[in-house]
């Protein structure tokens, strides 16, 4: 099990990657790690070198470089080589926090798709509040493909469902379809020409349409939209989960005294609240639907959510996810 890192992608690289790495060692000792990266910033944040390779490169892509031209321009970079690891067999998955566009790219043209997915989907493990008996639920496409058809959205949910039951062991997923009604004749042509394919996908379990206040209740495990608007989602959860929590401080430290004594007796149950909030925890954001398990975490990512990701991507090779998908499709275009 080879994990490729682009140890430079990332606000915090190469510090909060090796940190990550390290913690993820202990945890799952059977791993591989190749890192990219400038040799020794990354021997500087090792622990030990057991299991670890590193392929010196001081090439990056930066955050503000064009995808498409960068990996064309930048062959010798972190995240690129690390793509063509994979690529050439010597690596088994790709980890960056890096350019997210760049990233998606080098999945699409280096990695490559499976052959019967049209639009690999941008998916990440968003939580669940108040529903301790789910851990969280499943949405995409969050920003991989801006412009789509009803076919990517039906694509999406097989995908997510089979990512649901594979990896996170859910052996019926609810699936929904993200809409501004939950009626079945709501929606734009998109999402009501959606609905007639997901309506009658037998490798499904549909359960119709969902409203966005609706998804942190946990009422479906895959929640399926179109790239612009499940992207505009993700950030609006991001938005309100962080001017929430900084409201609820300022509110506690321009308190009466017996206000911020309370908010001592309390100061526990808003760390809880804050974990709870922190999508992270469940690893990164995965480009489902490429030959390969090309995994993407936050720019500002710390080292515990670099260790949440790797934990994530050894499951999903760990399941083999990726090779049960290409089996399925394989399958189902013989049945055709």
């Amino acid at each position: 099990m080879k994990i490729a890192v682009d140890a430079m992608g990332g606000d915090n690289a190469p510090k909060a990657i090796i940190e990550g790495v390290n913690l993820a060692k202990k945890e799952f000792p059977e791993i591989e790690f190749l890192l990219f990266g400038k040799q020794d910033a990354i021997e500087s944040y090792l622990e030990d070198k057991e299991k670890i390779t590193i392929i010196h490169t001081d090439v990056k892509i930066e955050s503000d470089d064009e995808p498409v031209k960068a990996i064309r321009r930048k062959k010798d970079s972190s995240m690129i080589m690390a793509a063509n690891a994979v690529k050439n067999g010597e690596a088994d998955a790709v980890f960056s926090a890096g350019n997210t566009g760049a990233l998606l790219a080098a999945g699409l043209f280096i990695v490559g798709r499976i052959k019967q997915i049209e639009r690999p989907g941008l998916m990440t493990t968003l939580p669940v509040i108040g529903n301790p008996n789910q851990t969280g639920f499943d949405m995409l496409d969050l920003g991989a493909n801006a412009d789509n058809e009803p076919e990517h959205l039906h694509q999406y949910a097989v995908l997510g469902s089979f990512y649901a039951k594979n990896v996170r062991n859910i052996q019926k997923p609810r699936v929904a379809l993200l809409n501004n009604g939950t009626e079945d004749s709501k929606g734009s042509m998109l999402t009501k020409k959606a609905f007639e394919l997901l309506s009658n996908e037998p490798s499904i379990h549909f359960i119709g349409n969902v409203e966005a206040r609706d998804i942190l209740a946990g009422v479906a495990d895959v929640v399926v939209t179109d790239g612009f608007t499940g992207n505009a989602v993700l950030k609006s959860i991001e938005g309100t989960a962080l001017n929430l929590m900084s409201l609820m401080k300022t509110t506690i430290k321009n308190a009466s005294l017996k206000g911020k004594i309370g908010g001592l007796l309390v100061k526990d149950d808003l760390k809880e609240m804050q974990k709870v909030l922190d999508y992270s925890n469940a690893g990164g954001a995965v480009l489902f639907g490429l030959k390969a398990p090309v995994v993407k975490t936050h720019g500002s990512t710390g080292p515990e959510a670099v260790k949440n990701t790797i934990k994530q991507i050894h499951t999903m090779l760990k399941t083999d996810v990726t090779g049960k998908l290409v089996a399925h499709y394989a399958k189902e275009n013989e049945d055709k």
